[in-house]
């Protein structure tokens, strides 16, 4: 599958859990997460079995909270900076929850999510902040109406339920 809402230069494993964007909806915003799973650890595969519903509940005491979660990102960047699509940016990946921000509600609805593999407590890669940086301009592109001011982390938009990216993420080296 390869159009002008799938990236060219990455791995895309279309994961199950998406809808299509409410009509006439203008893509303006992105919102920044953070995921390891267990918490810390990079090394498996875990965060891409979660996206595709194929997450052993049973591998590890924290996964026990995910058992009916049906979630996507539209983009994962890996500790390397490698990224994998999940999710269309046309289509609503299910990222952000319920979400409230500057009087505005719902914001899978309008927003392109993308996780970097990390947590709150831990420091992110050059080689993620790098490609991250990247993918914002390629995104501005695609959809002009975001603005730096449009791009939120995950604990903006939920501050009551959710702290990613948390507080080592380094916004300047994204702006």
């Amino acid at each position: 599958m390869k159009n002008k809402f799938v990236l060219k230069k990455c791995e895309f494993i279309q994961s199950p859990n998406y809808d299509d964007r409410p009509k006439n909806t203008v893509v303006d915003t992105i919102i920044i997460h953070c995921i390891s799973l267990p918490e810390g650890k990079y090394d498996n595969d875990n965060v891409n079995l979660l996206f595709l519903n194929n997450l052993n509940r049973t591998a590890d005491p924290s996964f026990e909270s995910l058992e009916s979660l049906k979630v996507s990102s539209h983009i994962l960047i890996k500790r390397t900076g490698e990224i994998i699509q999940y999710v269309p940016f046309d289509k609503r990946a299910w990222h952000a929850g319920k979400s409230e921000y500057a009087e505005r509600e719902n914001f899978n609805d309008f927003s392109i999510g993308i996780e970097l593999h990390g947590s709150v407590s831990d420091e992110f890669t050059d080689n993620q902040y790098s490609s991250l940086k990247n993918l914002i301009g390629e995104l501005k592109q695609i959809f002009p109406s975001i603005k730096d001011s449009n791009i939120l982390g995950h604990s903006e938009i939920a501050p009551k339920r959710k702290s990613d990216p948390g507080p080592n993420f380094k916004w300047e080296k994204i702006r």
